[in-house]
């Protein structure tokens, strides 16, 4: 009885010892939400410099204006003043300021400024390293300096830089 009490013993004690020596579980990930996923997906880490050069495309209302931004970039900042700045821009954009996601759904932004595309919902969806931004100018504001007509729907298809 005393040796089957003692093997007993033995058996629970090693068990024991095996059940608390398992490592800690790691630490779980945070789950991003819906407004980080979108951050991320127009600013990566930090910003992201996109552009047409190197195989991205701009139509207005179905017409292939890309000769016309054919070096525009677009630089996004996160943070908590999020930030933007263009380069060759056309006049459609400003060359900086800020910009805010428009609605809760995460997929449009606005863009600050006193330029045509300012403060047009600019819907987005990017796909891998490419960027689609869609927006409309009316034509009663879509004129620069009384000359330049630039009313119309916009697609810019930008590649990350």
């Amino acid at each position: 009885m005393k040796k089957a009490l003692l093997s007993w013993a033995t058996f629970a004690f090693f068990t024991l010892l095996l059940m608390s020596c398992g490592g800690d579980d790691p630490t779980p990930t945070p789950q991003q939400t819906p407004e980080e996923k979108a951050i991320e997906a127009l600013t990566g880490t930090g910003s992201l410099t996109w552009t047409v050069a190197g195989g991205g495309s701009v139509t207005r209302s179905g017409s292939t204006v890309t000769d016309l931004y054919s070096s525009f970039e677009l630089k996004l900042n996160s943070g908590s003043t999020k930030t933007y700045t263009t380069i060759n821009n056309n006049d459609l954009y400003d060359g900086s300021g800020n910009w805010v996601f428009a609605g809760s759904n995460f997929d449009k932004f606005t863009l600050t400024g006193s330029q045509p595309a300012a403060g047009r919902e600019i819907s987005f969806t990017r796909t891998g390293d490419n960027l689609r931004l869609e927006f409309n100018i009316p034509a009663p504001g879509g004129r620069l300096n009384g000359t330049q007509v630039v009313a119309g729907s916009y697609v810019f298809n930008l590649i990350k830089k």
